[in-house]
C-alpha cells in the first residue's frame, strides 16, 4: 500500500463528540479536555460550534470555552459555524479559524439548518466578508458527502460542485464528511483521488464516522488517495442529531494505535490519549465505541502472550 509517512489528526471530540451527549459537560471540563489533548500532542482541535444554543444545547457555552483554553501558538483551535452570527461570536471569543459547513444533501440541509443548500451557501458570503475584514482563516466542510439517510447516494458531481463553490469564495481547505457512516473504501478512494486531481491547491480533510465499522478502512483508502488530514474523536464519541442512525466518529486512540503499528507518524502520544478517552467515558456516563478501550493495545497483548509462552516452555 502507498501510505504516507505522517498524517495530521484534528481532535473533534469537544465539538462533534459532545454535541449528541445527553449528559452535558461543564465549560470548565471541556476546557480541561482541550488542554489535555493538546498536551498529548494534538496540533488541531475543534473546540465547539457557534450555532443556536436551542438547537445544540450541549455546545451553548462554546464562547466561554474559547476564552478559557490555554492557547499555544503552534496549535490550531477551530470552531464550526453556519452563518454571519456564528462568525461574529467566533470573533468576539477570540477564535482565529472557523469552519463553514453545508450538506451535499438538500434533505439533510433542511433537517440540519432548516434551509435549502442554496440558502445555506448564500449566508456564507456575508460571513466570508467579515472574516476577511477580521483576519480569520476559514475552512469548509461538506456533510453527507458519501451518502445521506434521506436521499441515499450523493452524485459525485454534486460534491465536486460544492468544492468549486467553496473555492470561488476563497476557501481552500475543505473537509469531505461521512456524516452518516455510509462510506466504503473504494468510494472514498475514488472521490478523494478525483477531488485531489481536479483541485490540487485544496487541502482536503476526511471526517469519518464508524457507524458501520468501516471508518478505519475508509481512512486507509483516503491515505492511498493522497489525503493526509483526518478528523477523529476521543473515545469514539459523536453523531449528528439530524442524521438518523449516525453514530460516533472514528476513535482518536484507535487511529493513533493503527498508525503506530504501521509506522505512520501522528505526533500524538497514544498512552496519554487512552487516558483521556478513559476519562471521557466516565464523563459521559456510558460505554463508548473505542476498540482500544475495550481490548487494549495490540503490542501490549502480544508481549503478554509471548511472556506466557516463555514461561510455559
Amino acid at each position: 500500500m502507498q501510505l504516507p509517512e505522517s498524517i495530521t489528526i484534528c481532535e473533534v471530540g469537544p465539538r462533534d463528540g459532545l454535541q449528541n451527549e445527553k449528559h452535558i459537560l461543564s465549560a470548565q471540563r471541556k476546557i480541561e479536555l482541550i488542554n489535555d489533548v493538546v498536551n498529548a500532542g494534538v496540533k488541531v482541535v475543534e473546540i465547539g460550534s457557534f450555532v443556536s444554543p436551542k438547537a445544540v444545547p450541549q455546545l451553548a457555552d462554546t464562547d466561554e470555552v474559547a476564552k478559557g483554553i490555554a492557547r499555544r501558538p503552534e496549535v490550531e483551535y477551530r470552531a464550526l459555524i453556519s452563518n454571519l452570527k456564528g462568525m461574529e461570536r467566533a470573533i468576539f471569543a477570540g477564535i482565529t479559524k472557523v469552519k463553514l459547513t453545508v450538506s451535499a444533501s438538500e434533505s439533510h440541509n433542511k433537517s440540519n439548518w432548516n434551509r435549502s443548500t442554496t440558502e445555506v451557501i448564500r449566508g456564507f458570503y456575508d460571513a466570508m466578508e467579515l472574516a476577511a475584514k477580521s483576519g480569520l482563516e476559514v475552512s469548509g466542510a461538506i456533510s453527507t458527502a458519501f451518502g445521506c439517510p434521506f436521499e441515499g447516494n450523493i452524485p459525485r458531481k454534486q460534491i465536486l460542485d460544492l468544492v468549486q463553490t467553496f473555492i470561488s469564495m476563497g476557501v481552500t481547505e475543505i473537509s469531505l464528511s461521512d456524516t452518516t457512516g455510509m462510506a466504503y473504501p473504494s468510494q472514498v478512494y475514488e472521490v478523494g483521488k478525483r477531488a485531489r486531481e481536479l483541485f490540487p491547491s485544496v487541502r482536503f480533510w476526511l471526517h469519518l464516522h464508524n457507524t458501520r465499522g468501516l471508518a478505519m478502512a475508509n481512512m486507509l483508502a483516503g491515505m492511498q488517495a493522497g489525503i493526509v488530514r483526518f478528523d477523529a474523536s476521543f473515545s469514539g464519541l459523536g453523531g449528528c442529531p439530524y442524521a438518523p442512525g449516525a453514530s460516533g466518529n472514528v476513535a482518536t486512540e484507535d487511529v493513533i494505535h493503527m498508525c503506530d503499528l504501521i509506522n505512520i507518524n501522528t505526533g500524538i502520544n497514544l498512552d496519554k490519549m487512552i487516558e483521556i478517552a478513559q476519562e471521557v467515558r466516565q464523563d459521559v456516563r456510558h460505554e463508548t465505541e473505542s476498540f482500544i478501550l475495550k481490548a487494549g493495545k495490540s503490542l501490549v497483548l502480544s508481549t503478554r502472550d509471548l511472556d506466557k509462552l516463555k514461561r510455559e516452555v
